[in-house]
């Protein structure tokens, strides 16, 4: 089959259009519809592809083969069957989608070229995504301030809304172009010019001024697989995503009381406090756990077998360790702890340096017999038992 002609070059604007089927394809095994021309974008040089509707039924996918042709992926009701060649087709293109994707593609081209300019980081790969757009460099690093100087250059551009040009050049005319990359193809080249900002080889929708742009937004600079890579939003996505970070804004902003401008204060001035009434919270199970410890030391002393079985009301894991740590400071002791929270009995078993019971076995019977989990080593073991576990009695049972 011959390429496919494609209306968007001379139109991006262009969302409606009738064709002729001249066959059916097959891309990735699914079957396809070919037209003589079509005005949806297959996905290609980093741009997503085209939806809509074709011939009434829904566009799921656009691609193109490496002969230039065109294969349409339609959405079949079961038991139906492709159009047949011959069949003259309506089709309307996304236009949300298309608006959205000119936008971040024309963007990418202008932040690829500023990004030259003030960085002197050449695009190696641009991913215009569903979700996320990047831009891959050649640095190892890109310097914040620098990018963001880009962004601003870039935006300067779109407010000067100055015309962009979608065009064949003839051999002659694109070697006398500045390029700022190389073709990747050697014959049918078309070129996007950004006014005397950027000229570029490209085969994608775009803008035709650079106001129409309306804004691109760096979202961060990080390193990917050892180089400089930026991400950003552009147009119609960039302009929503403030509108829902700006909602979120005003939220919290009521949330607390206070004016939008303010809520980092705000933030800060909480962190601060949940880090002092963390520092007094720590310090209050220290002395509780130093209290519990003095009244259990008493009873471990007291023991003839140096082994102490408690339950703790309100301890966590943290304070149970705390009060273990004092108990077998005595070589000989055994200390078989449990805290009792709502949510379920945290328990320990812990042993001086001096004696031989086996921790981690013996918490491992109490866990299967209990119904909840546990385990560890044979000087020290940790778990959690359901929150109406017995843990004395349980204990004493398999002490025999």
């Amino acid at each position: 089959m011959s390429p496919t002609e494609r209306l968007y070059y001379a139109d991006p604007f262009l969302h409606r259009f009738t064709a002729r089927v001249v066959g059916q394809g097959t891309w990735s095994g699914a079957p396809s519809v070919v037209l003589e021309r079509t005005a949806f974008y297959p996905e290609a040089g980093g741009q997503m592809g085209d939806r809509g509707v074709l011939g009434g039924l829904p566009v799921r996918d656009v691609q193109v083969d490496d002969d230039g042709v065109v294969h349409h992926l339609l959405e079949v009701p079961e038991g139906a069957s492709l159009p047949g060649p011959g069949t003259e087709l309506t089709g309307e293109v996304d236009r949300v989608r298309r608006r959205a994707n000119m936008s971040l593609h024309t963007g990418q081209h202008m932040l690829s070229r500023a990004l030259v300019d003030v960085a002197g980081a050449a695009t190696v790969s641009a991913r215009l995504g569903e979700t996320l757009c990047t831009i891959d460099t050649d640095q190892d690093t890109l310097d914040e301030r620098q990018v963001a100087e880009a962004e601003a250059l870039v935006n300067a551009i779109i407010d000067d809304d100055v015309p962009i040009r979608a065009f064949f050049p003839t051999p002659e005319e694109l070697a006398a172009l500045p390029l700022r990359r190389a073709p990747k193809v050697t014959a049918n080249i078309r070129v996007i010019q950004i006014g005397d900002f950027d000229v570029s080889p490209c085969g994608g929708t775009h803008c035709t001024r650079s106001g129409q742009v309306g804004l691109v937004r760096v979202l961060g600079v990080e390193r990917y697989k050892g180089k400089g890579r930026v991400l950003f939003s552009a147009g119609p996505r960039a302009r929503r995503e403030l509108w829902e970070e700006a909602g979120t804004l005003r939220a919290m902003s009521r949330a607390f009381t206070c004016g939008p401008l303010e809520v980092p204060t705000v933030v800060d001035k909480l962190r601060r406090e949940l880090t002092e009434a963390r520092e007094a919270l720590g310090a209050a199970r220290a002395r509780l756990a130093e209290h519990s410890a003095a009244e259990l030391l008493a009873a471990l002393d007291a023991s003839p077998d140096k082994r102490v079985v408690a339950v703790l009301d309100g301890a966590g894991p943290e304070q149970l360790r705390a009060v273990a740590a004092r108990l077998t400071s005595r070589p000989e002791a055994v200390v078989l702890l449990a805290g009792r929270l709502p949510d379920g009995m945290p328990v320990l078993v812990s042993r001086g340096a001096s004696a031989s019971f086996g921790c981690g076995a013996f918490l491992k019977k109490a866990a299967e017999a209990a119904k909840g989990r546990g385990g560890g080593r044979p000087e020290h073991a940790e778990g959690r038992l359901p929150p109406d576990t017995d843990w004395p009695a349980l204990v004493a049972s398999l002490m025999g």
